[in-house]
């Protein structure tokens, strides 16, 4: 009993208060952090830098342009800058000549031996569009298993409130695959400055199969399905085989 008393009789020591300089340093701190914060999330999303293009190395560059011209486009194949390109002979320009001629030969038309395979790797597609002035800066374009996704930025007119004049950050997701002998195409998502957009802003066809959705007589949907005979989506390619 004398023990207990002798333990309430003992003076508490009073419970440390922050002084106005710390509380002022906390606040301080919170605001600096708070501001940097603010400011990073505003250069990554609101007004992004441009996309680095895709460049392609020589070899890389000849696969592309034998594939283009097995489509029917003809694509020059360009050298990397440091590597000379060495001046044409007369015997080589001679060949050129030949071979522009065969190419406009008047042929009879036949599919015997073609190839209804088109394959393009990731880095084939983002160098394409980097070709293109417009869009060098402004898409990349990534490819995962049944996935492909793309990033844009979107200038935004003068006019624009609160924006106008600045760059946007937009982001997209399609699933595309080829499942019960159809192909799939779904919208998996669109992200404006890191936001999902709702489901409904984009009415209501987020994770809802195009095709089969519709893919009624005579839509475009349903003459792309009846046309494709499978698609693989894969890390970094993409390959779609045509029916005949």
């Amino acid at each position: 009993m004398t023990e207990l008393t002798s333990d309430l009789n003992v003076e508490k020591e009073p419970a440390k208060k922050f002084g106005c300089l710390q509380v002022f340093g906390i606040v301080l701190l919170t605001v600096l952090v708070t501001a940097g914060i603010t400011l990073w999330l505003a250069k990554v999303y609101i007004f992004p830098g441009q996309f680095k293009p895709v460049t392609l190395n020589a070899q890389e560059e000849q696969q592309l342009s034998v594939k283009l011209n097995s489509l029917g486009f003809s694509q020059a194949v360009s050298l990397p800058e440091k590597t000379p390109q060495p001046k044409e002979t007369s015997h080589e320009m001679a060949i050129e000549k030949e071979d522009l001629s065969e190419v406009l030969k008047p042929v009879a038309y036949s599919e015997k031996g073609a190839s209804r395979e088109i394959l393009f790797t990731e880095r084939e597609l983002n160098a394409m569009i980097a070709k293109n002035t417009d869009l060098a800066t402004k898409v990349a374009v990534d490819m995962a298993n049944n996935l492909i996704s793309a990033r844009l930025r979107i200038p935004m007119d003068q006019d624009f409130p609160f924006f106008g004049g600045k760059t946007l950050r937009a982001a997209a997701g399609i699933e595309l695959a080829y499942r019960n002998r159809q192909p799939v195409v779904k919208l998996k998502g669109v992200k404006l400055m890191g936001v999902p957009i709702p489901n409904a802003w984009l009415g209501g066809i987020k994770n809802i199969d195009l095709v089969q959705e519709f893919g009624g007589d005579e839509s475009f949907w349903k003459l792309f399905s009846d046309g494709v005979e499978s698609i693989e989506t894969e890390d970094g390619q993409l390959k779609i085989t045509l029916k005949e």
